[in-house]
């Protein structure tokens, strides 16, 4: 039986790692500061961290 608690934090942890790293490759797509579409950068952070997610339900070599 999984133990969903271990899982769920797991999958968290796995998921704000690919959120954060999906940001940091947004914002370095801009030439400078200023050039950075903030919308752009938290929907596609935001949709990886739901991929993450979903993508965790296969199962997590760290379990």
């Amino acid at each position: 039986m999984r133990d969903w608690k271990k899982w769920f934090q797991l999958a968290t942890i796995r998921a704000v790692k690919t959120v954060a790293q999906t940001a940091v490759a947004t914002i370095g797509t801009s030439a400078v500061m200023g050039d950075v579409n903030w919308l752009s950068v938290g929907s596609a952070s935001l949709l990886a961290g739901v991929l993450s997610l979903l993508t965790s339900i296969a199962g997590l070599p760290e379990e």
